[in-house]
């Protein structure tokens, strides 16, 4: 265990290296010759480390990145999972260029999450069998995996473990994650002049305040139910009583079961004033990463860590969502949260923790030897 641990803390240096490469290829995820580009270099970083090239797979033009090795063209025992595209626009270098200073690790996606994947590689060149061993890198999960989701899935339903090499803050593993369920509500109702003869309209302001206290009703905090009015617009003149509205609806569960209740209450709501017709569109997203797809991976990785030297491992459960949900909902048992340690994702003070990083990658590879040792 500690030569997995040594090796890596001495190649430090080099892991720097490679994440400053993925991070000046800059990838947001809307543009897809940045995001080609910098695939090309993760496959490249990729077939270095564990001398094997990856498979290319697009989706409506979008790259991902598979690596299968051994055994796991018939079945995987453990997926490795992360994502190469990033929520930073091109140029975004000039304001937040990369940089080392003070222990930390700057520039834009450093924590979500390139150097994830560079730990991931890393990881998997200092162990001796990666039989079993798959690895996908996609392109768009910074807008819901909207592409990749179908291969995602896929890939969780032939493996008997998932590890996610998403940030992590402060060091806490991402041991729950709520369920997303994203709705569009339209409502129709009947334009008239406001100064002359408002009686004949029907208001779609008034019914759409209606809706969104019907929709406070639905939530309920006490289990972790969020049901969140975010984007409202109504009507077109000052003079003109509204005819139609638009709500967007964000809701966050912690359980499967709370996610079927808040949608067949959203599916039952009705519209108040006599005229007004409502429109649904939507439903869930994202299914929760529950805690009991994590508990054992958890505790695996707890102790684990404890064996390195490196202390106690805590974990977290958050409300954002991530591919583990996908995964932890195609049934694979589903580790969250196993990439950097440090801060600020999406944000100008995004920064990674150094010294974490051959820590967190020794965490990794033994989470992966173990794993690789029992029965498919």
């Amino acid at each position: 265990m500690a030569s997995i641990a040594t090796g890596l803390a001495a190649r430090l240096p080099q892991i720097i290296d490679d994440i400053e490469e993925l991070i000046v290829a800059e990838s947001p995820t809307a543009d897809l010759a940045a995001v080609a580009k910098c695939a090309e270099i993760v496959a490249a970083l990729g077939t270095r480390l564990t001398g094997q090239a990856p498979e290319w797979l697009f989706s409506a033009g979008r790259p991902s990145l598979r690596w299968r090795f051994g055994s796991a063209d018939a079945r995987s025992k453990v997926l490795l999972l992360g994502h190469f595209d990033t929520v930073w626009p091109i140029g975004s270098l000039l304001t937040h260029p990369f940089a080392v200073a003070d222990g930390r690790l700057t520039g834009p996606g450093c924590f979500d999450m390139k150097a994830g994947l560079v730990q991931l590689f890393h990881a998997l060149s200092v162990l001796d069998d990666l039989d079993g061993v798959t690895v996908l890198a996609t392109s768009d999960e910074e807008v819901g995996s909207i592409s990749s989701r179908a291969l995602i899935e896929a890939e969780a339903r032939r493996a008997g473990a998932v590890l996610v090499l998403e940030a992590s803050e402060w060091g806490a593993l991402k041991t729950e994650r709520k369920g997303a369920s994203l709705y569009d509500l339209t409502i129709a109702g009947r334009a008239a002049h406001a100064g002359l003869e408002p009686q004949r309209g029907v208001n779609a302001t008034i019914e759409l305040a209606h809706q969104v206290l019907a929709l406070a009703d639905i939530a309920d905090l006490a289990v972790g139910t969020t049901v969140t009015p975010t984007v409202a617009t109504a009507g077109t003149t000052r003079n003109t009583v509204p005819d139609s509205a638009l709500l967007l609806v964000d809701v966050r569960v912690e359980t499967a079961a709370e996610q079927q209740r808040v949608d067949a209450a959203m599916r039952a709501l009705t519209p108040v004033l006599p005229g007004a017709e409502l429109r649904l569109s939507g439903g869930p997203d994202r299914p929760p990463l529950q805690a009991t797809s994590s508990a054992a991976l958890f505790a695996r990785a707890g102790r684990l860590y404890g064996e390195l030297g490196f202390g106690q491992l805590r974990g977290v459960a958050v409300g954002g969502g991530s591919d583990g949900n996908l995964t932890a909902g195609a049934g694979a048992p589903t580790l969250d949260g196993l990439g950097a340690v440090g801060g600020g994702a999406h944000a100008d003070h995004e920064h990674v923790i150094v010294a974490e990083l051959p820590r967190r990658a020794a965490l990794v590879g033994e989470l992966v030897a173990e794993l690789c040792k029992e029965p498919a």
